[in-house]
């Protein structure tokens, strides 16, 4: 969603020329450095680009390392679009009013060829003057693109996109205040850590069997078997999305009776997705086989291409025979039929439910129920 660049820039007046602020720190003191923001909504953190923009990153660590952030404020939200903080008189609840006005005017510009897409964190500025970066920031909650080249990006959120999106869509004015006080309790600077191997990506066919998913919807549960001597592939890739979250809020946006309901599309999804779960979403080669699509079995939806595969599955509901060999079959319903089938009777608008059904949470299971 496009956002008014006034909506981002803090209404400061023009302050008094002072020495931009140079970074005291090396390259190697701030190479590979994150920044762990703790909100009252919770935390996401910060991975600093001190090689893009070293002294915007150099004055974020320093304010950080002084505690300058600590009790201030989110002081401004676009929904799904911006937040905005770290002005020190968001401080003192008495001085709402000039909220957005200070901490400025301390950096000179480092315009750089990072993209304004999700995740983004760039300096806010005085409106028309370039060089007035300061303690101020704002965040992308989505991309962006009506702000690129115009702000210093010096940072991305790598962790907790979600809860910056989620903090976007508070309740706020019409100016885009927060009705109630987001406090940055604090802000940590720390090494990046080392990555964490993603789940599932080693597991053999057999470890992959012994995982159930539970898709817990507005009607009630649905738990699904895998069929890792089918299709082991798309089952890692499904338990990869369910993992992250990928499907958590996501409708059932197709119902054709005694055929199929159909879901997991993430463009239906009531939130959108963070960039650690847009980065699992690939096409999937097809594993075609010659197992039967009766009422219960699970497949993935695709396009003309076989190789079109990514998120959306369906659940045959009635006769579904014409689609044998054609979509990859990889579980099946073994608890939760008659949830299936109240989804099934759901009246429809053509192909689309009248009543809005989601996908609440989507979780991994051994069977029994035990968490793995």
């Amino acid at each position: 969603m496009p956002v008014l660049v006034l909506l981002l820039l803090s209404l400061v007046q023009a302050a008094g020329a002072q020495k931009p602020f140079v970074s005291p720190y090396s390259a190697a003191d701030v190479a590979n450095k994150q920044a762990v923001v703790e909100t009252t909504m919770g935390s996401f953190v910060i991975a600093l680009y001190a090689d893009k923009a070293p002294n915007h990153a150099g004055y974020f660590i320093k304010t950080a390392r002084d505690g300058g952030f600590a009790g201030t404020t989110i002081h401004r939200v676009v929904k799904y679009g911006i937040i905005q903080g770290g002005d020190p008189l968001s401080k003192d609840p008495s001085k709402a009013a000039l909220y957005g006005t200070g901490g400025m005017n301390a950096l000179k510009g480092e315009i750089n060829a990072e993209p304004m897409t999700a995740g983004a964190v760039a300096a806010a500025l005085v409106p028309g003057r370039p060089d007035s970066g300061g303690a101020q920031f704002f965040v992308c909650a989505t991309d962006q693109p009506t702000l690129q080249g115009q702000f210093t990006v010096f940072g991305r959120v790598v962790e907790g996109l979600d809860l910056v999106q989620k903090i976007s869509a508070v309740n706020a004015d019409p100016q885009g205040r927060p009705a109630e006080r987001i406090v940055i309790k604090s802000v940590t600077i720390r090494d990046t850590p080392p990555p964490v191997k993603e789940p599932f990506v080693d597991a053999t066919p057999a470890e992959l069997a012994k995982h159930h998913l539970v898709l817990e919807t507005t009607k009630g549960e649905i738990e699904l078997e895998f069929m890792t001597d089918k299709a082991p592939e798309t089952t890692r890739q499904v338990l990869r999305l369910a993992a992250s979250g990928a499907y958590d809020g996501t409708p059932f946006h197709r119902v054709v009776p005694n055929f199929v309901i159909q879901t997991g599309a993430l463009a239906y999804r009531d939130q959108p997705v963070s960039p650690a779960q847009a980065a699992l979403v690939k096409n999937l080669q097809p594993e075609f086989s010659d197992t039967p699509n009766a009422p219960g079995l699970v497949s993935m939806a695709r396009g003309d291409d076989p190789a079109s595969a990514t998120t959306s599955f369906f659940i045959c509901t009635g006769e579904c025979s014409s689609l044998n060999g054609k979509y990859t079959a990889f579980a099946r319903v073994v608890r939760g039929m008659e949830v299936v089938q109240a989804i099934a009777a759901t009246p429809v608008d053509g192909e689309t439910p009248k009543e809005k059904i989601g996908l609440t949470r989507v979780r991994i299971v051994r069977p029994g129920g035990l968490h793995p």
